[in-house]
């Protein structure tokens, strides 16, 4: 009489069960103190969680390890690797994720400068838009002083209202040439880091290119 596969799998799982009933029957703790001595016992005792334990059956098998208590600085400590390594994933997932979207966005070379290109073309706007500025108040600011100058050469005083406003007008100026020292230090950053950003893009096109295998 052929034997249904119902039997055959009902079989093998009370076999399984068998054999696992076997292996972790009448379990013992076994465990290593703070001088290397072996103790056994029926029961799990504190000294065993504190260093660590076996669990073992009647035939002196190993059928589980269990590590021994952490000490709070040890926990403390292992935690805190815990999250660095899981900052350092997300991080190394963060960048995989940006870069799959930058070859996405631009499939070949010219159309990744081409954007490079445009970051620059804003910055360089920005720059001229300031420089017009920039001249604009050196001039006010000449004219200023232009006027005290003429006051003092004619042994007049000068007004309170003009020499604050020319304390003004050299903030202003001031401010603008900051504004223009820091987009032209931009720019250079900007080209440094595009020239990284561009060799990147080539190192993972070329990794594309290469045959699987």
């Amino acid at each position: 009489m052929r034997k249904s596969p119902l039997f055959f799998a009902a079989a093998v799982l009370f076999a399984s069960l068998s054999a696992h009933a076997q292996n972790t029957g009448n379990i013992r703790y076994k465990w290593y103190d703070g001088q290397g001595l072996m103790h056994f016992s029926d029961s799990l005792t504190t000294e065993a969680m504190k260093y660590g334990y076996d669990l073992v059956n009647d035939r002196g098998l190993v059928v589980q390890r269990v590590p021994r208590q952490l000490t709070p600085e040890e926990r403390t400590a292992a935690n805190k690797l815990a999250a660095e390594q899981a900052a350092k994933q997300r991080a190394a997932q963060e960048i995989a994720n940006a870069e799959a979207q930058m070859l996405a966005a631009y499939p070949d070379e010219e159309s990744y400068k081409l954007q490079q290109q445009q970051a620059l073309d804003t910055i360089d706007q920005q720059i001229h838009t300031t420089q017009i500025n920039l001249r604009s108040q050196e001039k006010a600011l000449t004219d200023l002083l232009g006027r005290a100058a003429e006051m003092e050469n004619a042994k007049a005083p000068v007004p309170k209202l003009l020499v604050d406003g020319i304390a003004q007008q050299r903030a202003i100026v001031t401010g603008q040439r900051n504004t223009l020292q820091h987009q032209q230090t931009l720019r250079t950053q900007t080209v440094q880091l595009q020239a990284k950003q561009l060799a990147r893009y080539r190192e993972i096109k070329a990794a594309q290119a290469q045959p699987a295998g």
